[in-house]
């Protein structure tokens, strides 16, 4: 199905909003008929009732001057009789005789009192459905005797008037239905007209500059200021990927083309300690292409806009911390250099991902047994900060950074100049871009005594 649908025609935007207004249009014309239909049935009823009234009354006066013998005079058969699929039914019944005169036996509702209007109601015989009129009078020959007159017609001229009703509007509604489906084929075609301009500018385009809202309506500017968004994000990627290649082409220089001298030299002398010396020098600037090649990497990642917070997720800075200063003590004594952690009593908890936090502190710790020299401590501690967050401090008592210097750290290959030991200048750069991702700000500062102190203060968790 997947393929097929992939396969397939693409969805047209015009079939979409025509199919959707034609279905709820055919509805309405559907609807519109049974209301009609239900209009014209009441209103036939109407008639039909105040006919069927008029009926009982004009027949109670012509048997108020008729001699009442079962019998009914050729002028109230006439009225009863008149129309075959009308006023079927009758009967004039006395209280002390019976049945006077009639034609059908069916229930009768009980009669109202003299003089007032006749009562209207449903009735059946056998198979057919009656409305039928009742009035009562008193006898003209016996005021003590009291004559109830019934009339009662069938419900099919009413059906039949309600239909022709219904035959004149729905052709009437179709017309004017289908009138307006016209209208809309042709508002849609005219409005969609709009994006031709548009389209035509997209396609001349040969750059990731934003769109901008000229010539584009209103109801598509979320989509196009979505598209100027990508569109950035890709122009920040791009920059990223070129800012990437020159700075690999700037710090890999210098290590290549020792390496290419130094393999010269080996080849060139092959005497042992010549190339013992050669090999020697090979093996640093490799350890120190890998390592440059790896922060340039993790600082390229750290910096790419498409980096994903949804991934970040409550972590315990109390639990993490120690667990990462632990893994690089053997790497602390074989430098020489006391690692140790302090930390608080409180848990502290960050929001955040561990990847990116496991990678902001091994940086830091890099800093510190890189410049701190041997014979040097290094304590990484966790704090609580008195705002309600956290702070992760890395301080050594290393030679330190002169304090006119403290600004720049963290700029991209930044390195103090008196410092002999190698390095890239791009872990705390790193460092400074993962802060920043986790909202955090970093500060350095002179430590108690005298070698640096990097302070990262997170702001107060909230539900990642």
């Amino acid at each position: 199905m997947a393929e097929q649908a992939a396969g397939g025609a693409p969805p047209s935007l015009r079939r979409r909003l025509l199919v959707f207004l034609l279905v709820p249009v055919g509805l309405l014309l559907l609807v519109a008929a049974l209301l009609t239909y239900a209009i014209a049935l009441g209103y036939a009823n109407r008639v039909h009732d105040n006919d069927l009234s008029d009926d009982v009354l004009t027949l109670e006066q012509m048997l108020s001057s008729e001699k009442l013998d079962g019998e009914l005079s050729e002028q109230a058969r006439f009225l009863l009789e008149y129309d075959p699929d009308g006023h079927n039914y009758f009967t004039v019944v006395s209280r002390k005789r019976g049945l006077l005169a009639g034609n059908g036996e069916f229930p009768h509702a009980p009669s109202p009192p003299p003089g007032t209007a006749p009562v209207l109601y449903d009735s059946h015989l056998g198979k057919h459905s009656l409305r039928v009129a009742v009035a009562s009078m008193t006898s003209p020959h016996d005021p003590d005797d009291l004559i109830t007159v019934t009339i009662a017609e069938t419900l099919r001229d009413r059906h039949q008037r309600a239909r022709e009703i219904l035959m004149l509007a729905v052709p009437l509604q179709t017309l004017l239905i289908v009138s307006v489906l016209s209208l809309v084929w042709f508002g849609v075609n005219y409005g969609l007209r709009v994006l031709q301009p548009l389209t035509r500018r997209l396609a001349a385009r040969d750059e990731l500059s934003p769109i901008g809202d000229v010539d584009v309506p209103q109801e598509i500017l979320p989509l196009t200021r979505t598209i100027d968004g990508l569109f950035a994000r890709l122009r920040s990627v791009l920059a990223l990927q070129e800012r990437f290649i020159a700075d690999a082409a700037h710090q890999l220089r210098t290590p290549l083309a020792g390496l290419s001298l130094h393999v010269g030299r080996a080849l060139a002398d092959q005497r042992p300690e010549t190339l013992r010396d050669a090999l020697e020098h090979i093996r640093q600037l490799t350890v120190r292409t890998a390592r440059t090649s790896a922060q340039l990497l993790a600082l390229t990642r750290v910096q790419s806009p498409l980096a994903d917070p949804a991934g970040f997720r409550t972590l315990a800075l109390t639990e993490l911390v120690p667990q990462a200063v632990g893994l690089r003590v053997h790497e602390a004594l074989a430098a020489g250099v006391d690692l140790g952690y302090q930390g608080s009593e409180a848990p502290q908890y960050v929001c955040g991902d561990d990847a990116g936090l496991q990678e902001l502190l091994d940086n830091l710790i890099d800093n510190g047994l890189h410049y701190a020299g041997r014979g040097s401590t290094v304590t990484v501690s966790v704090l609580a900060a008195p705002d309600g967050g956290s702070l992760l401090q890395v301080e050594d008592d290393g030679p330190g950074v002169p304090a006119e210097l403290l600004p720049r750290l963290g700029e991209r290959f930044f390195r103090v100049p008196s410092n002999g030991e190698p390095g890239t200048g791009l872990g705390l750069a790193i460092v400074q871009r993962i802060a920043e991702r986790h909202r955090a700000t970093v500060h350095y500062r002179t430590g108690a005594h005298r070698g640096l102190c990097v302070t990262v203060r997170f702001p107060p968790e909230k539900s990642c």
